[in-house]
């Protein structure tokens, strides 16, 4: 048992707050410092091949913007004021110093602003290794399949040249493991949140699972089980509030006071799409085989579904949030979306018709990363909660 374990709940999630507040990386440069050659890679949210960062004996480290906490200056001048907040806190973060830990730098395939900014990265710290790591948008095994392997091979030789250490498929094999199992820990925790969310506070499940963005996998994954075990023992009141899905919030995150604020307007958050790098793989990933192979079928044909994943329009469009709402027993759906974000303001008229057709109640707003007046968001999310109390069947 964790020292920290002692203290409940109380600690874990306070432990996990010290992180979240941390915009140094103090954890992780105690990490690099405390071993000879060690190196960390960093990646934007959203999805990358965590496993094979692993295996090279790096440490993935998730970049997810400044939040609230950091005043915007230099980054401001890159970008136009329609563009969404992250990318400007992301390169203010770079330019203070607070990304010299970073070894190298992983830009996954989001939208057009990242893909931008990682060409911004690679003429601003021409020092660091630079990744746009694209993805399919066919995925038959022998087209989009085959492609996605050869962009997994590529990261995966960049990453020897980096460690000066061949990866082996036994390295590999025991990287997936270890994020399958934390991925299990993970859905664990969800569940049980769906089950009883009165004893786990989505606030502090969000700082819970952004944990993992600065700690060594293996950490995360006994931090979550603690967490689970500690709230077990502890009893907590059961208000009558009403169960939303949250969705929208893949990339640029919330303040989290935003979520705060909803559970306090009178709604418990059953399932969100928070943190989604964590749990975008559905299914663990086989661990015998080619492991390239296997982590491309994953992205394929067992991940998310999302505005953030391109996936062709069809009559199904918005199913899987439907079936989210059922499988959580939710009531209706928050659309949170960051302002000027296109891939999650696209898509939300066909999923609003989705659920319309379903006759699920839904609501819609808009935030920033560095929003301070909740008070608006907390009376629109008081107002659905009432809503669905009063109206619904």
């Amino acid at each position: 048992m964790n020292n920290f374990q002692n203290g409940g709940s109380a600690a874990i999630v306070d432990r996990c707050r010290r992180l979240f507040d941390d915009l140094e990386f103090s954890e992780v440069r105690e990490w690099k410092a405390a071993e000879k050659g060690r190196k960390v890679i960093g990646y934007m949210p959203v999805y990358v091949p965590r496993e094979i960062i692993h295996a090279a004996g790096m440490l993935p480290v998730g970049i997810l913007g400044g939040g609230d906490q950091l005043e915007v200056i230099q980054g401001d001048a890159y970008y136009q004021s329609y563009i969404c907040r992250i990318p400007r806190s992301t390169i203010e973060l770079g330019l203070t110093g607070r990304l010299d830990v970073l070894d190298g730098m992983l830009f996954p395939s989001i939208c057009d602003v990242i893909r931008n900014l990682s060409g911004m990265w690679q003429l601003m710290f021409e020092d660091k290794y630079v990744r746009y790591f694209d993805v399919p948008q066919n995925y038959a095994r022998d087209i989009g399949g085959s492609y996605y392997v050869n962009e997994l091979k590529q990261l995966l030789s960049d990453l020897e040249k980096l460690s000066g250490k061949q990866i082996s498929p036994d390295d590999l094999w025991k990287s997936i493991e270890v994020y399958n199992e934390n991925r299990r820990a993970i859905q664990d925790l969800y569940h049980y949140r769906a089950k009883r969310p009165w004893k786990t506070p989505s606030p502090d499940v969000y700082l819970v699972i952004r944990a993992g963005m600065v700690l060594p996998v293996e950490e995360h994954t006994q931090l979550i089980r603690d967490y689970i075990s500690a709230v077990e023992k502890e009893e907590q009141v059961m208000r009558d509030n009403c169960r939303v899905v949250v969705s929208g919030v893949f990339c640029e995150q919330p303040p989290l006071n935003l979520i705060r604020s909803i559970e306090m307007a009178g709604c418990y958050i059953v399932d969100d799409d928070f943190m989604l790098v964590t749990r975008w793989l559905l299914e663990d990933v086989p661990t015998s085989g080619d492991p390239l192979e296997n982590l491309a079928d994953g992205f394929l044909n067992h991940s998310n579904e999302t505005s953030a994943k391109y996936v062709p329009v069809t009559s199904d469009k918005g199913q899987y949030l439907v079936e989210a709402v059922r499988k959580n027993q939710a009531e209706g759906v928050i659309f949170a979306a960051p302002s000027f974000c296109d891939p999650a303001l696209l898509d939300r008229p066909m999923l609003q018709n989705c659920l319309a057709e379903e006759n699920i109640p839904y609501t819609a707003f808009k935030y920033a990363e560095n929003s301070g007046q909740m008070q608006p968001i907390r009376e629109q999310a008081g107002t659905f909660a009432d809503s669905i109390k009063l109206w619904s069947a």
